[in-house]
């Protein structure tokens, strides 16, 4: 299920037995920015929760210092280098240590998680979002390249397997907040806010001389590379719109984006009747996150509170698609459906990388993009086995298109 949505019924916050008891969770990406705030999150409440697994790709310190603190039953590598280095530098763990992606589509899929928070970086994480479907879980979904890559194919098994989606990114959480309570039918359009990243003002010819220090310098939010350069792109909010529509069943055009340079409204939804619900808060993601770990339910966080005396003014502007294309690419790939968020998903990873290693300009992104959209063959209908292989194919025309552009 999405979010609790009866079908043809309303938005509601559905009841679930985990809360009864001490709820189990497993973070994959645990040594990202989201597994690490969750982790902080978990901490606070040690008696309402025990953790079960955590994961990481190569960051096998980091994932060493969170078992020694956090004590979980078990831990996954994706990469063999990490894995036996996991097992050199923690020889006093004695739980389970598994490797590669199979590992950690196994620890997704343990029958004892009662919540996965699927926080993995880009594409790695659809297969084990799907593990955890397929095992019926609650999923907190902060990767959000799962829904653009393979939302075709991933929410259809929600239903079948009897699993619960519920989206960690600020403004989905937001959205969600608004619905609860309310019938899909008198949905008219969601809003979603961005702020703008750190080149709202900036002229097109001024992004031309913008370097990976100056694009991760996000004026609001603190957050992983890949995203950061994502925000600063503005494909972080065409990501959005595209989990939006898998998430809650809106076509692009009750979809729309507004930049809100304070990052204070996090999303809004307007009714059949012109109302407008807003969710507000401070741009933090240790809320969202605290939502998706106990959902259906509210619990107490301390955090700062908003104050909005302080803070004065809340301004809006439309989205520049001439400058930011991302996001008109976005909105393109979510109306052709079928392989075209595969592709755009690929192409942008490949050059996000290859920005944040300084061998393309920061307008070669949008330029990567394009170039592997024309040259991939569309597929309406692909199964999760071809979007695999789509997602490898669009890296290859991606990869050579960023070399041939390299500015080294």
């Amino acid at each position: 299920m999405l979010y609790g949505l009866e079908h043809k019924g309303h938005y509601t916050a559905v009841s679930v037995t985990q809360h009864e008891h001490q709820r189990t969770v497993t973070i994959l990406g645990s040594t990202g920015s989201i597994g690490s705030q969750a982790l902080d999150i978990l901490s606070r409440t040690p008696n309402d929760v025990r953790l079960r697994w955590i994961t990481c790709n190569t960051r096998w310190q980091e994932l060493v210092e969170q078992v020694r603190r956090h004590a979980p039953y078990g831990v996954a590598l994706r990469e063999e280098s990490a894995w036996k280095a996991f097992r050199e530098a923690c020889p006093e763990f004695h739980g389970p240590v598994l490797c590669g992606d199979e590992g950690i589509c196994e620890a997704a899929a343990d029958t004892e998680n009662d919540v996965v928070l699927s926080a993995m970086v880009g594409f790695s994480g659809v297969l084990p979002t799907m593990a955890a479907i397929r095992a019926g879980h609650i999923i907190g979904l902060a990767n959000k390249e799962s829904l653009v890559s393979a939302g075709s194919v991933l929410v259809p098994a929600l239903a079948s397997h009897g699993a619960t989606l519920v989206a960690v990114d600020s403004e989905h959480s937001a959205i969600l907040q608004c619905v609860v309570g309310e019938r899909p039918s008198d949905v008219a359009r969601l809003v979603i806010t961005a702020s703008g990243g750190p080149f709202r003002t900036f002229t097109a010819e001024a992004m031309r001389d913008v370097t990976p220090a100056m694009a991760l310098r996000h004026p609001n939010w603190s957050m992983g590379a890949k995203i950061t350069i994502d925000s600063a792109t503005l494909m972080n909010k065409g990501f959005e719109v595209i989990e939006a529509r898998w998430l809650f069943d809106m076509s692009a055009d009750e979809i729309d984006v507004v930049v809100h340079p304070q990052s204070i409204i996090h999303s809004m939804v307007e009714f059949v009747d012109g109302s407008v619900k807003a969710q507000l808060g401070l741009p933090t993601m240790l809320l969202p996150i605290h939502y998706a770990l106990t959902y259906p339910h509210r619990a107490p966080l301390d955090i700062p509170r908003m104050d909005l005396a302080k803070i004065g003014q809340l301004t809006f502007e439309a989205p520049d698609l001439e400058r930011f294309p991302c996001l008109q690419m976005a909105y393109d790939a979510m109306r052709a459906g079928g392989s075209a968020g595969a592709v755009l998903n690929a192409a942008n990873e490949v050059a996000v990388a290859a920005f944040l290693e300084e061998r393309i300009g920061f307008l070669d992104i949008p330029r990567t993009i394009a170039h592997t959209m024309e040259h991939m063959e569309h597929h309406d209908h692909p199964s999760l086995d071809q979007i695999v292989a789509i997602d490898e194919e669009a890296r290859n025309v991606a990869r050579a298109f960023t070399s041939q552009h390299s500015i080294r």
